[in-house]
C-alpha cells in the first residue's frame, strides 16, 4: 500500500469513529430527556425530578410513571412562567437599585411583586406535591418527601445565620 492509500483509510476510519461518537451522544440526550426536562429540587441542584430519579429512588411502575409524567407536564410550564417572571424582576429590581435616583416606591412594587410570584410558585408545588403524592404507595411517600425535603428547607446545613423558617429563600425549581 502506498502513503495516500494509507492516508485515506485513516480519514475513513477517523470519519468512522466520529459519526459513531456523535450518535452515541445523540441516544444518549435523547434517553436521558425521554422523561423530560430535569428539575433540581433546591438551589444544590442534588435531586433531579425527572421519570428516571423517581423510578430509581421512589420506585414509580410504569402506572405511576405515566402519571408523574401528566403531572409534571402541568406543572412544568406554569412553574417556568413563574420563575422566569421573578428572575426578570429581579433584574429590573437591580437596575433601579443602581440608578442615580432610585425609586424606593417602585422597589417596594417590585418586591412585592416578587413575594406574590413566590406564593404563586408555592402553591403550584403544593398542588404538584400533592398530585405525586396521591399516586404514591404508602411506602413510597416516605421516599416522595425525601426527594421534596430541599424545596421547604433551602438551608445549608453548616449555615449558622439567615432563614431557618423551613420555607427556602432560594431558586426553588430550576431548569438545568
Amino acid at each position: 500500500m502506498n502513503k495516500n492509500n494509507i492516508l485515506s483509510w485513516l480519514v475513513v476510519l477517523l470519519l468512522i469513529l466520529n459519526i459513531t461518537t456523535i450518535t452515541t451522544i445523540v441516544i444518549h440526550n435523547y434517553r436521558e430527556n425521554n422523561d423530560g426536562q430535569n428539575f433540581s429540587l433546591g438551589s444544590d441542584g442534588q435531586n433531579m425530578l425527572n421519570g428516571r430519579y423517581m423510578r430509581q429512588v421512589v420506585g414509580f411502575d410504569n402506572e405511576q410513571m405515566g402519571l408523574f409524567r401528566s403531572a409534571k407536564h402541568e406543572f412544568q410550564p406554569t412553574a417556568n412562567q413563574i420563575i422566569n417572571s421573578i428572575d426578570s424582576i429581579k433584574t429590573e429590581m437591580f437596575r433601579e437599585l443602581n440608578n442615580n435616583q432610585t425609586d424606593t416606591n417602585k422597589l417596594n412594587n417590585l418586591s412585592d411583586k416578587i413575594g406574590s410570584l413566590h406564593a404563586d410558585l408555592k402553591k403550584e408545588t403544593n398542588g404538584f406535591y400533592l398530585t405525586i403524592k396521591s399516586i404514591c404507595r404508602p411506602e413510597q411517600q416516605e421516599k416522595l418527601k425525601e426527594v421534596f425535603t430541599p424545596l421547604f428547607r433551602n438551608v445549608p446545613e453548616n449555615c449558622t445565620s439567615g432563614n431557618r423558617n423551613g420555607m427556602g429563600s432560594g431558586k426553588g425549581f430550576r431548569n438545568q
